[in-house]
């Protein structure tokens, strides 16, 4: 029997109602090509296992200072700091913590070990009309284990979605696209250079690859967009998003409105990295009602935030 591929996890929601129609169990893989200067989730970027600093927990006693072998953390005016120059992840420091004030992000896992998670809720599943939602980080930069989880799931007769930037070869989603009811597509810019200004890439393989999308009848879209107030919130945007969309034809079922929020600010430094958008202004209610609208005009189905 063919071994299946281990995938590196950072998270399983269970019940989870923003992924997607119904009642889902969301898998987000770690791992991803894009560094939008907005992710509330620092943690899911990097495509290897890393340490997340939890202050709240710790309780000064410095065995992780002992543990480290670059001498990358010490204590200094009551405070535990980390040097993440020196920091090479080698995770010593985490099996050092007992109190959990330092905790490992990313861990292996294999298809039979997260479809058993995936199936304690199946019957939830049918009554909701929910499923299983691959989502990350990019679960495309994982190809091998997402393709696996999908067919086992379809095996389960279990619904399922991937949640993907869309940047990746087309082969690679050419051939998990045979395994996806339904496909939740980021679209953060249509220009370019604005694209990689926010994201650190350029958008031509996202729109590209959703143009080769929009041909395949097997899937329905819901299109995810991203609102960023100064970045992608005019109407002058939003008019060409609309106008790109509405060239795919009838492939897309929604669009999701996502408002731009700075829960995941604190996270950074937690992992040692730089938050990029301080400051930032939150669109208000009554603008996220306002560009809802405008798009509803064009002739869409359009939500505000992922859900049903």
């Amino acid at each position: 029997m063919e071994k299946k591929p281990d995938g590196l996890i950072f998270n399983i929601q269970r019940l989870s109602i923003v992924d997607g129609p119904g009642g889902r169990t969301s898998v987000f893989l770690k791992g991803c090509p894009l560094e939008c200067r907005w992710c509330c989730n620092p943690e899911s970027i990097d495509k290897s296992p890393e340490i997340l600093l939890n202050d709240n927990k710790c309780t000064l006693l410095g065995n992780c200072i002992n543990a480290c072998p670059n001498n990358a953390i010490e204590i200094k005016n009551s405070k535990r700091t980390v040097n993440w120059k020196e920091c090479d992840e080698c995770l010593k420091c985490v099996d050092a913590c007992s109190a959990r004030g330092i905790e490992q992000v990313g861990y292996n896992s294999n298809v039979d070990q997260v479809i058993k998670t995936v199936m304690q809720d199946a019957r939830y599943y049918k009554r909701s009309g929910g499923g299983i939602t691959i989502s990350g980080g990019e679960p495309l930069s994982q190809p091998e284990f997402t393709l696996s989880l999908f067919q086992e799931a379809k095996r389960r007769r279990v619904h399922t979605a991937l949640d993907t930037c869309g940047y990746a070869r087309w082969e690679i989603f050419d051939q998990i696209l045979d395994y996806t009811d339904l496909l939740l597509y980021d679209l953060k810019h249509m220009d370019s250079a604005k694209h990689m200004e926010g994201t650190g890439v350029s958008n031509d393989l996202i729109l590209d690859n959703l143009q080769k999308i929009s041909k395949r009848t097997d899937v329905k879209v819901w299109i995810r967009f991203p609102l960023v107030f100064g970045y992608n919130d005019s109407d002058k945007h939003i008019k060409e998003l609309c106008g790109f969309v509405k060239d795919l034809g009838g492939v897309v079922e929604r669009i999701s409105l996502l408002p731009y929020h700075n829960f995941g600010e604190p996270k950074y430094a937690s992992v040692g990295r730089e938050y990029q958008f301080p400051g930032t202004k939150i669109l208000g209610q009554d603008r996220m009602e306002e560009i809802k609208k405008n798009i509803e005009a064009e002739g869409f189905n359009v939500t505000i935030g992922g859900g049903k």
